[in-house]
């Protein structure tokens, strides 16, 4: 029974190992992935999930929101709007009621136009994979991706605050 309980412990401390390497791994292949996805856009891989940001949230932001979204600078922010403005993919507006205030307006249409050809066979290929998983699975592999998105996101935090502190 013993031996039994260390070939467990072994297994599941050479599955946590795997996972680290095979989510670095993942990490990386989707860092260079989005940089050739950003030139076919003629942008930087910053720009380009800004950009991603900026549409999902389906409606105009400010600067402020998508730096509090992205854990980016409002400096840097002024410099991937000017980027995305420059390649037509977003516009500035001034808000009626408080002109001080801009909001970063994404131009679908025209950032379809481009988008589409390269996003359609990876949501293609996605769901392709996706269907080889049960709906439990899919639902564990959907927990497991928000709480890694959180996770992410509350480590970025923590680097932008140390960051801060020096």
């Amino acid at each position: 029974m013993l031996e039994k309980s260390k070939n467990k412990i072994r297994k599941h401390s050479e599955l946590l190992d795997a996972l680290e390497n095979q989510s670095r791994e993942f990490s990386t292949r989707t860092v260079i992935f989005h940089h050739f996805i950003g030139e076919l856009l003629g942008l930087n891989p910053t720009d380009h999930k800004c950009l991603d940001v900026i549409i999902r949230t389906k409606s105009p932001m400010t600067a402020s929101q998508l730096a509090e979204e992205t854990g980016l600078s409002t400096g840097a922010i002024t410099g991937v709007v000017d980027r995305l403005e420059k390649a037509g993919y977003v516009s500035r507006k001034r808000d009626p009621n408080d002109r001080r205030q801009i909001y970063v307006d994404p131009l679908i249409d025209k950032a379809m136009v481009k988008m589409s050809p390269i996003f359609e066979p990876i949501r293609q290929s996605s769901r392709n994979l996706y269907s080889k998983y049960t709906d439990d699975e899919l639902e564990l592999i959907l927990d497991f991706i928000i709480n890694c998105n959180k996770m992410t996101q509350e480590m970025t935090f923590n680097l932008k605050s140390r960051r801060a502190a020096k």
